[in-house]
Order: structure tokens, then sequence, then C-alpha cells
């Protein structure tokens, strides 16, 4: 079957968000442009890293390329709106791409859908016909920035970690490997 790649040259929106609450969270990001909006699933971890590349790369651009790129984005032009509803799974993300395209100034985000082997990088942005689906994103570099901010607030937004060991806290407790397995109640770690 012939590869989907889903494009967003000027998407109205694309964001990080998730469902579910904390420490039973569904990750998606989220492109929409016109009428048509695409939800994948994403590991919390993906999402992480993707900010920070995205960080990384709109760095080394201005550096590189002496373009224009903001240090930073006003909290007004991060989206902090929920995932447009309803969300509905088109795959599940396992490899992505990030790069410049100096030709219309833009970060390309490029999404692929899981595959049981071993995805071959020269599908990476790509137009082939061969390959898992994709959905592909072009951002301003100001539009980069403000995902990257809310990606971060997104993954941030969880459960509290602990502050002995950095596993997730639960409301009922955890078991810090820290403690030899004793039970810390949360009330304790607070103090």
């Amino acid at each position: 079957m012939a590869r989907v790649i889903h494009v967003f040259r000027q998407p109205d929106r694309f964001v990080a968000g998730t469902v579910g609450e904390p420490g039973d969270r569904t990750f998606y990001l989220q492109a929409s442009e016109d009428v048509r909006t695409i939800s994948v699933t994403i590991e919390k971890q993906q999402v992480a890293v993707l900010a920070e590349r995205l960080g990384s790369l709109l760095d080394e651009v201005a550096t590189r390329f002496g373009a224009e790129i903001p240090a930073e984005t006003p909290d007004e032009l991060v989206d902090a709106e929920p995932l447009t509803v309803p969300v509905e799974e088109e795959f599940r993300v396992g490899t992505m791409g990030l790069g410049w395209d100096a030709e219309s100034s833009a970060v390309v985000i490029e999404l692929l859908a899981v595959t049981e082997g071993e995805v071959d990088e020269t599908v990476v942005l790509d137009d082939t016909e061969e390959g898992p689906d994709a959905v592909r994103v072009f951002l301003s570099p100001v539009a980069a920035r403000a995902f990257a901010e809310r990606a971060d607030r997104v993954v941030n937004a969880g459960r509290k970690p602990c502050p002995l060991c950095g596993e997730p806290l639960d409301p009922e407790g955890h078991i810090c490997p820290r403690q030899n397995g004793y039970r810390r109640d949360v009330d304790v770690i607070e103090e």
C-alpha cells in the first residue's frame, strides 16, 4: 500500500497535548490547517526530546545562517487551548525528523508511524513512495519556539518527581529505591 504523507505547509495550529489524568496520560501532537486536523500519539519522552532539539536547531540556524530567530516566545503566542476534539489517533509516532528549509525559512518536523522493522533513514523528510505514513509540518521560527514552550509545559504538568530518586510521585505514596523500598508518603516528602 502506498505511503500517506500529511503535509501542513501553513498550519493554523501545531501543539502537544494530553488526554487523561497525570500518571495515566496519553500524549498527542495535533496539527490543524483549514478544516483538516490530524492527531498522532507520541510518548512523553519523545515530546520532551522534540522540544529540546527544536531549541537546539533554532540556535544553530541563527548562528549558521544568520536567520532572525527569537530567543524566547512571548507568553501570549504560546497556545494554551486544549486539543481539538474529537482526538482520533492517525498513528503512533516511531521515528521523528527535524530540519531547516532555507527556501521558506521554516523548521520542518516530520513524524513517522511506528513500523515493525527498522526505518530506512532515507525516507525521513523525503517524498518516497515506500515507507511509513508521516505527518510533515512546516513552522516559522516563532511558531517553533512557541511549540517547544508549550511542549515543555505539557511534559512538566504531570506528577511531581520524588526529591530523592526523581521517579514520579503517586497521590497514594511512593516506594522509593533510595529508601530501600520503604513506602514514603507524599506528605513526608513535602515537609
